[in-house]
């Protein structure tokens, strides 16, 4: 592990970048021909048609707490595979899907399987290192992680023009296997022999158990959830908003694109600056100006029809850019106490964070008719909600170390 400490490499942060993108792929490329895909199936109201989106990440949710404690006990490389394999079949499910219910089950399915590189991956970069320089990993690995968003909308409406939107699927099936026989081929176990643990009935209870006496690891996955599921709204109404609001249907990719970049940057500057400031610092300043932006939103644009394209791609750029300081950080401060159980840990923490996400994005997006005010109303109350739970746990550290 020191060894990893000093010299990480660069395969190492593409092929886990690569893991969690295959997640990104199967989310962002289906957003342009959500409508298309609602009219072959016979779903014509857009609120139904964002559980295209919200239900992959409840299968991602319910699949990690089945494949992280698998990882314990048999290692992370064989669970990869079997993800990517729940994956595929669910691919072909959502291609011959006859109605909605039936899409629905193939969504939930694909992000069963999705979990299993999303959650193994964070559990071999908790594997191979720790700390501040978790999260410098971290943030790199998000950062690649990133490009996915900024070309998968584009690449999906490219497939939909020429192919139609069952192509969509195809591509990523394609791009599954192309990242399995990489990761096959080039990435070494990284559970060693002595941590893993013999699975049984009582491996997902005691890791629980164990998991709740580290109240930092549950404070920031609950921070994590509430920003995730901020997030979600956006993801799951961006179509409704661009499109429908703004009638970007042809330039709805490219804008997409543009704000998926200003989380990329961050995220890049955040793996330059976070050994140097600490992973917490840095969540807090930016936790801080995510509550800050929407607040001015809120007060500019209460009670007032949409502003002006630019001024909410300004706002939203602004809001995205202080996420690319929260999602690595926020995980990473999670998994710092629990690393001798990094694999039950990821998958419970990210079970948790999940199930606190999903709500709001179902609930929250509903209001999303005509307006992006209930957007930035979501961003506002769990964005100052995170705040209290990290000034409380701020609080209950200088207490302790008094």
């Amino acid at each position: 592990m020191q060894k990893n400490q000093q010299r990480p490499q660069f395969e190492f942060v593409a092929i886990m970048a690569s893991l969690m993108s295959i997640v990104a792929l199967a989310i962002d490329a289906l957003l342009p021909a959500m409508s298309t895909i609602g009219a072959d199936i016979h779903s014509l109201d857009p609120t139904e048609n964002q559980k295209f989106i919200t239900m992959i990440f409840l299968g991602l949710g319910l699949g990690q707490l089945v494949f992280g404690p698998l990882s314990d006990s048999f290692g992370r490389k064989p669970i990869v595979y079997i993800g990517f394999i729940v994956f595929s079949v669910a691919s072909v499910i959502c291609v011959l899907a006859p109605s909605l219910e039936w899409m629905i089950f193939g969504r939930i399915l694909q992000g069963i399987g999705l979990s299993a590189p999303r959650t193994i991956s964070i559990s071999m970069i908790r594997d191979s290192y720790k700390g501040d320089y978790m999260a410098k990993i971290m943030s790199f690995v998000t950062a690649f992680f990133i490009l996915v968003p900024i070309v998968a909308p584009a690449l999906g409406k490219f497939f939909l023009d020429h192919y139609g939107w069952e192509a969509i699927f195809y591509m990523q099936l394609v791009a599954t296997i192309m990242v399995g026989v990489w990761f096959w081929r080039r990435q070494p176990e990284t559970l060693k022999p002595e941590y893993k643990i013999k699975f049984s009935r009582q491996v997902f209870v005691n890791g629980f158990r164990e998991l709740i006496q580290y109240r930092e690891t549950m404070a920031f996955t609950i921070v994590s959830g509430l920003i995730t599921g901020a997030f979600m709204v956006y993801l799951s109404a961006a179509q409704e908003i661009f499109e429908v609001q703004y009638g970007l249907a042809d330039n709805f990719p490219y804008v997409f694109a543009g704000l998926a970049i200003s989380v990329g940057l961050s995220t890049l500057l955040n793996g330059t600056l976070v050994v140097k400031l600490g992973m917490r610092r840095l969540a807090w300043i930016a936790l801080t100006l995510f509550c800050t932006n929407s607040i001015v939103y809120l007060a500019l644009f209460w009670n007032a029809q949409n502003p002006s394209l630019a001024v909410l791609i300004t706002f939203l750029a602004m809001q995205f850019f202080t996420i690319g300081f929260l999602f690595g950080n926020l995980r990473a401060i999670a998994m710092e106490p629990i690393g001798h159980i990094a694999g039950i840990g990821a998958a419970i923490t990210g079970f948790i964070s999940t199930m606190i996400a999903i709500p709001i994005a179902t609930y929250v997006g509903s209001f999303i008719h005509g307006t992006t005010l209930p957007l930035f109303v979501g961003f506002s109350v769990c964005g100052c909600i995170s705040l209290g739970i990290f000034m409380l746990m701020r609080r209950r550290m200088v207490m302790a170390s008094a």
